[in-house]
């Protein structure tokens, strides 16, 4: 893996974790520091980038939103700054749900596991947000399968994917068979910063999702 001279501790063993079990504990002790150590200390902007573009194509405040891989609510602040207030998180980690609660900016948290089946009826969202989850050792490009599909016709997903996790999985696979079965649309994707102190870039993608 690459810029591991640079990387902070914690993020660099989230990074090189075996099994969700040793995830887990991490972000059991990480969940309380893991705000200002992502943020401040290793200049981690995927949360603002990927709300933003998703930000750009839907502009109605009442939309309802899956904040998919929430943490401890990065995106979710965001959105409700914006007067986005029909959010709902999930995340695997109910250390970084808990963190997420205090914040008061969730119209619902739930526990769930992004690789997989989401609890979720077919078309619930207006769109999906989902930043800083497909990156190593966390989420792969199935998950996107069920965004799709939770995801109503005419709806957004806006994603971050790990420059480094990008390369190592199929995730050009896994899109091209979405686009190819005409179940979403790309609108926007680009190679952009992602965590600024560590000079690790990501893969910035918008798709609408068709049927």
């Amino acid at each position: 893996m690459k810029n591991t001279d640079n990387m902070h501790p914690t993020v660099f063993n989230a990074l090189h974790t075996t099994n969700k079990v040793e995830l887990e504990d991490l972000y059991k002790i990480w969940a309380e520091s893991y705000d200002r150590d992502v943020v401040e200390v290793i200049g981690y902007v995927g949360h603002s980038i990927t709300t933003e573009l998703l930000l750009k194509y839907v502009d109605n405040s009442k939309a309802k939103i899956l904040d998919a891989g929430c943490g401890t609510g990065l995106v979710g602040e965001i959105l409700h700054e914006k007067k986005y207030k029909n959010i709902v998180g999930i995340d695997f980690s109910q250390p970084m749900l808990n963190q997420a609660l205090e914040k008061n900016i969730y119209q619902s948290l739930v526990l769930a596991d992004l690789t997989k089946k989401l609890t979720f009826k077919d078309k619930t969202f207006d769109a999906i947000v989902c930043a800083g989850t497909f990156t190593c050792g966390h989420v792969g490009p199935e998950a996107l399968l069920e965004m799709v599909r939770v995801t109503k016709a005419g709806g957004y997903i806006s994603f971050t994917v790990r420059d480094q996790e990008w390369d190592l999985l199929p995730y050009e696979k896994t899109i091209k068979e979405l686009e190819d079965k005409n179940l979403w649309r790309c609108l926007e994707r680009l190679t952009t910063k992602y965590n600024l102190d560590e000079g690790v870039s990501c893969q910035l993608c918008l798709y609408e999702v068709i049927a």
